[in-house]
C-alpha cells in the first residue's frame, strides 16, 4: 500500500510541522520514500540507501574505479531475489571487502542526498516494506542526514555567485600570467577531463565522482577564471585566493549500527571502523 503526502520530504512544512522523512524516521518505519528527485529506502527509521539519477551510484563508482566490472554488479541485482540480500552476495563471492562497500555505499548515499532531500514542497509517496536489492549496509539515521545535507548546501551557497556554471558544459580557461592561485589536485583532475561539452553533473557521472564536489569545485574554478561561463552571463568580481580549496557475510544491515557520520574532530572519540571510514570517505572524495 502506498501512502501519499505533499509536504516536504525533510525538515518541516510551511506550518512547521516535521516532513514526511522526519515522521516515518521517528516511527523506525522500513520501505521507500520516493520524491520528485529519487527514492530513500529506509530500514527501522535509518536511511540505507538513495536512487538518485542525477548521481553516480555505488556501481558506478566501482566500475569507472576499475574496482568492480559493471557486469558482476548486474549479477549482483539479479542475485539478491526476495531478500535483498545483494551486498552478501557481492561479499560472498570475494569480489569485494567489506569496507570497501561500506565506503563506495557512504559516499554515493551522501551524494544523492544533496539532490534528493533538499527541503522543498513535493508530493512524495511512502511504500512500506519496499527495500533496495542491494540490502541495509550501513544505515544513517536520518536527521543526521539532514544535517549533513544543509552544511553541503551552505558550502555550495557561498559560491552562489558563480552558480551559472553548474548546467553549462565545463569549458577550460588556459592560465595567464596574472599569478593566480595554485589548483587543487581535484581541480587539475577535473580540467584534464572536462571536453568542453559535458556539464559538471555529467562530467561527475561519466567519471563515477561524486556530484556535490564536482559541483562545488567547478563552482571554484569559475571563480578563479579557470573556466568558462555561459556567454549571457557576466563574471563576479573574483576575490584573491578563490579558487583554493576549503579544504557475514551475514546479510549486510540485518544488525547494522547506525552510522553518525561524526565530524572530524570527533575522530578521537569515535569507534575505531567509524574513525576509519570518516577517513577512507574523507581521501576518496578529497584526493585523487
Amino acid at each position: 500500500m502506498t501512502s501519499t503526502s505533499s509536504s516536504r520530504s525533510g525538515g518541516t512544512d510551511g506550518a512547521g510541522r516535521p516532513g514526511p522523512l522526519d515522521r516515518y524516521a521517528a516511527q523506525r518505519a522500513t520501505g521507500a520514500l520516493r520524491g520528485p528527485h529519487g527514492c530513500v529506502y529506509l530500514h527501522q527509521g535509518a536511511v540505507y540507501c538513495i536512487e538518485c539519477p542525477a548521481v553516480a551510484d555505488v556501481g558506478d563508482r566501482l566500475a569507472t574505479a576499475g574496482r568492480l566490472p559493471a557486469e558482476r554488479w548486474r549479477r549482483a541485482a539479479d542475485a539478491a531475489g526476495a531478500d535483498h540480500d545483494g551486498g552478501r552476495f557481492l561479499l560472498r563471492q570475494g569480489w569485494l571487502t567489506r569496507g570497501e562497500l561500506e565506503v563506495c555505499q557512504l559516499a554515493a548515499l551522501l551524494d544523492a542526498a544533496c539532490f534528493v532531500l533538499p527541503p522543498r514542497s513535493a508530493a512524495t509517496s511512502f511504500t512500506p516494506g519496499d527495500a533496495h536489492w542491494l540490502g541495509v549496509v550501513r544505515p544513517v539515521a536520518a536527521a543526521v542526514l539532514l544535517a549533513a545535507v544543509a552544511r553541503r548546501r551552505a558550502q555550495l551557497d557561498r559560491w552562489g555567485s558563480w552558480a551559472a556554471v553548474d548546467g553549462a558544459p565545463v569549458v577550460p580557461v588556459a592560465p595567464d600570467a596574472q599569478g593566480r592561485p595554485p589548483l587543487t589536485g581535484r581541480q587539475r583532475w577535473l580540467l584534464a577531463h572536462a571536453d568542453g561539452v559535458r556539464t559538471p553533473g555529467e562530467l561527475a557521472r561519466a567519471l563515477g565522482q561524486s556530484t556535490f564536489l564536482t559541483l562545488l569545485e567547478v563552482r571554484r574554478l569559475a571563480a578563479a577564471g579557470r573556466v568558462r561561463l555561459p556567454p549571457a552571463v557576466g563574471l563576479p568580481r573574483r576575490r584573491p585566493g578563490t579558487c583554493r580549496s576549503e579544504r557475514d557475510p551475514a546479510r549486510p544491515g540485518a544488525d547494522a549500527p547506525v552510522w553518525q557520520l561524526p565530524d572530524p574532530a570527533a575522530l578521537e572519540t569515535a569507534a575505531p571502523d567509524v574513525a576509519l571510514l570518516v577517513r577512507l570517505r574523507t581521501a576518496l572524495e578529497e584526493n585523487l
